[in-house]
């Protein structure tokens, strides 16, 4: 990674006063820890920060300082403005009547009527001066905060970073190193050349959780010298590494614990394929208390507990008439083919989401490890 980019990101932070900081659809843990230090980093400089993506924080990470306040919706990003020339005919009043259905506006010339020709209808700049979009390959998988607010994203500049080598250097700051472990091992880069004084101990924590999920506690074949080195300054710093493996690892929310049992009870062993699959059904989630928006972390488990697996999936009724199967596979351009192959969607850096018209789990998760299995 050159130093232009970084000295790029901190000419545009002195220019900025409203960071818009965005992550993809089902974030990583290191994603949501590196946006969390990002944020904080912002306020310590003295500029205001907004964190958006579309899930809540993921119980495993809720351990950390974070925003009070995440949106999963932009709104209010930019004014619409009424605009009268008074040239020729002041304006002396103006009200507001807000109805059921409508807000009017009434103006009040000083002079007869208002000549259509003053009058006009303009958008304002956007309040945002800067976006940061972490860990997302393109815009895209953004998801609805891009589909919804594509324009901010054409008009505010942007500064991409990411880690993977599918990136498609969307922004107009591209802070992408495929050498680097996670997105928190670059950011902390950034921000320490940025202004090392304000790297306070929630910011060392966060970066240090994202680094540790990244890696998987070091274990991982993305895991170097420079990770280790990094991780070591973190906690020099005041990072608590215990305290973090603890959270991510030890400590489960009783609902997963649930939901974790109950779905082990019914696993499905491919051994050509090493494929790892089970149904998810209504009665699972009812006597769980826990719901879809927890799978992800059941397919992490799955691959700590099945050490011999390769591809892992659950099936599950999004409605009455469809289901839902979602593959966790770590191998990224195995997870490219397979996609490729079976006609889904890439939910994430490691999940494959792939939508079906049928109701019957059994049905579908048979189908679909047979097919997998002919792949392989």
């Amino acid at each position: 990674m050159s130093f232009e980019p970084q000295e790029q990101l901190k000419s545009f932070l002195e220019k900025s006063r409203e960071v818009l900081i965005v992550l993809p659809e089902n974030p990583s843990g290191d994603a949501v820890a590196s946006a969390c230090a990002f944020y904080f980093f912002l306020q310590n400089i003295g500029l205001s920060g907004t964190m958006a993506m579309a899930q809540s924080i993921p119980e495993k990470l809720k351990f950390l300082k974070h925003p009070e306040r995440i949106v999963s919706e932009i709104s209010g990003a930019r004014d619409f403005v009424l605009s009268f020339g008074t040239r020729n005919n002041n304006i002396i009043d103006v009200r507001t009547e807000r109805k059921e259905n409508a807000f009017n506006i009434f103006v009040t010339p000083e002079h007869g009527i208002i000549d259509p020709k003053d009058f006009s209808f303009i958008l304002a700049k956007f309040k945002y001066d800067l976006i940061v979009v972490i860990d997302s390959p393109d815009l895209e998988k953004l998801g609805t905060v891009f589909e919804k607010n594509s324009d901010l994203f054409f008009e505010v500049p942007v500064v991409n970073i990411d880690h993977e080598s599918d990136n498609d250097n969307f922004g107009q700051i591209n802070l992408v190193d495929v050498t680097a472990s996670s997105c928190s091992e670059i950011i902390y880069g950034l921000l320490k050349g940025i202004n090392p004084e304000a790297l306070d101990l929630t910011i060392v924590q966060s970066l240090l959780t994202g680094i540790i999920s990244a890696t998987d506690s070091f274990q991982k074949k993305n895991t170097t010298p420079k990770s280790f080195l990094v991780a070591a300054e973190l906690m020099e710093k005041g990072a608590d590494q215990q305290e973090i493996i603890r959270w991510l690892y030890k400590t489960q929310p009783l609902r997963l614990l649930k939901l974790w049992g109950r779905i082990m009870a019914k696993i499905n062993w491919e051994e050509p394929a090493r494929l790892a699959w089970a149904v998810v059904c209504v009665e699972d989630f009812v006597q769980s208390r826990s719901n879809p928006a927890d799978l992800p972390q059941i397919l992490e488990r799955f691959q700590e507990n099945y050490s011999e697996g390769k591809i892992f999936m659950l099936v599950y009724n999004d409605t009455p008439a469809t289901s839902i199967a979602l593959v966790h596979i770590s191998d990224k351009e195995e997870l490219s083919r397979l996609n490729k192959e079976l006609g889904g969607r890439i939910a994430s850096s490691q999940h494959l989401e792939m939508a079906f018209q049928k109701s019957n789990l059994d049905e579908v998760g048979e189908l679909l490890a047979a097919r997998i299995m002919q792949l392989k």
